[in-house]
Order: C-alpha cells, then sequence, then structure tokens
C-alpha cells in the first residue's frame, strides 16, 4: 500500500482549464471515491495520475517519490495502476492468456516469445492469482469476447491486478454494469480495501457511499469538498454543485 499526493495540479486545454488546482491525498489502504457531474474532469485528472497526459503544473508523489514526469511503464514498475476505459483486452484470446500477458509486462518480459506465454508455469500460476482475485478464476479458459460486460469488468480488474499494484486507479468500474454482476463488483472491491490503496471514480453513488473511506467532489475541475461521505452528503455546496435533489443521496 502506497500514499498517492497529488498537490496544486493543474491541466488546461486552450482557454478551457479542466484540472484547476487540485490538491488531495489517498492514504495507504484507503479507498477515496471522487464523483462529479459529467465534464468535471474526474477522466483528465485520472489520466495525469495514471501518466497517460502530462499536467500543467503541480505534483504527483507515490510514497514521497515524484512521479509526476514519469512514463505510464515506470508508474506500473512503482505500484500504481489504472484498470478501465484504457484496459487492452484482446479479445480473441482466453482470459487467461489476457491475464498472462499483463504478468509478462510487468515483469518486463520481451513479447517475442508471445506464443510461449501461456506455457509458463510461473506466469500461469500468477495470472490465476490475479483471476482469483478479482473473482473471475472460474472463466480462465473463456475467449475474452464472449464474456458479459461485467466479467469484461472484473477481466480489467484482474489485468490491472496482475501487474502487483501497491495503488489502484479505478476509472468507473461499474459503468454500464447493474443488477447482480454491480452487487458482486462492489463486494469485491469491498474485500480488496485495506489491502490496496484504492482511487475510485465512479458515477453509481449507492457504490461510492458503500465502499469509500472519504470522498472528494470535483465541479469544472476544482475539489469543492472532501470528507467522509455522511460528511459529504450533507455539505451544502455539494448539494447545491452536483447532488441536487436528496433522493440522489443513498442514506
Amino acid at each position: 500500500m502506497s500514499r498517492l499526493v497529488v498537490e496544486n495540479l493543474n491541466k488546461s486545454f486552450g482557454a478551457l482549464t479542466v484540472t484547476d488546482d487540485v490538491s488531495l491525498t489517498v492514504e495507504p489502504g484507503e479507498l477515496h471515491a471522487i464523483i462529479g457531474p459529467n465534464g468535471a474532469g474526474k477522466t483528465t485528472l485520472v489520466a495525469q495520475l495514471s501518466g497517460q497526459l502530462a499536467p500543467d503544473s503541480g505534483r504527483v508523489t507515490l510514497d514521497g517519490r515524484d512521479i509526476t514526469r514519469a512514463s505510464m511503464p515506470e508508474r506500473v514498475r512503482m505500484g500504481l495502476a489504472r484498470s478501465f476505459q484504457i484496459t487492452q483486452i484482446l479479445p480473441g484470446f482466453t482470459v487467461l492468456e489476457n491475464v498472462a500477458l499483463a504478468v509478462q509486462a510487468r515483469q518486463g518480459s520481451s513479447f517475442r516469445f508471445f506464443g510461449d506465454v501461456v506455457r509458463e508455469t510461473a506466469l500461469n500460476d500468477a495470472a490465476m492469482a490475479a483471476l482469483a482475485e478479482a473473482g473471475i478464476d472460474e472463466r480462465a479458459a473463456a475467449i475474452a469476447s464472449e464474456l458479459s460486460h461485467g466479467e469484461h469488468r472484473r477481466l480489467e480488474l484482474a489485468m490491472a491486478l496482475a501487474t502487483k499494484p501497491s495503488t489502484l486507479l479505478l476509472d468507473e468500474p461499474l459503468a454500464g454494469v447493474g443488477g447482480e454482476e454491480s452487487d458482486a463488483f462492489v463486494a469485491r472491491l469491498m474485500a480488496m480495501k485495506g489491502r490496496f490503496t484504492m482511487l475510485l471514480i465512479e458515477h453509481d453513488m449507492d457504490a461510492v457511499f458503500a465502499l469509500a473511506d472519504r470522498v472528494s467532489v470535483l465541479v469544472y475541475g476544482r475539489i469543492i469538498a472532501t470528507g467522509a461521505p455522511d460528511e459529504v452528503r450533507a455539505d451544502p455546496a455539494v448539494r447545491t454543485a452536483y447532488l441536487g435533489d436528496e433522493e440522489e443521496i443513498p442514506a
């Protein structure tokens, strides 16, 4: 588990400011959720934390190490993994093969031996452990394209876990997932709490307030509130700027 600190982060595209002096700390073992309306800048913020996008100014540190200009592979090697939205699943390969390749990438192995990857016991064992953690090990032999949407999300989680992260950036993991699959995924994240530092971007307010230790509210690129779920739910500024009708806020 690592401590992720964001200090005065800024990002603009022309005249549009999408990250406005954002500062936040995710403590070791904490599940910290970021919520906000569409267009609030959540995905842009996560892109800067993962190394996909460089900030204009500010600093990001992981356990005191400045990673602001580190590449995505460098951040993965330091223990920071992002899942969802950018995960590259190979639909014609099995679930096990996809995760084994994520293990291989974490180890820095060459893809020249791509065809032999599933024959390597060490890779398979590590891949199966990640699949079990994500709750999809029973589908290891399935072709990825045959998975349901919820299973697809669990495969993405397994691929992130295969990199042996200390910190997980979870970018809208419940998008498009409903019913029993959503409940199962929330239960999976609940079981992982305390074992990883997690930053969760999510629109499902029921899931957010059930899972989060703390919540930050992002509106127009700026954090307007941070606190325990009950504190954020009761904050008048949050109600006005984002949550609105009280019926939208889980009790």
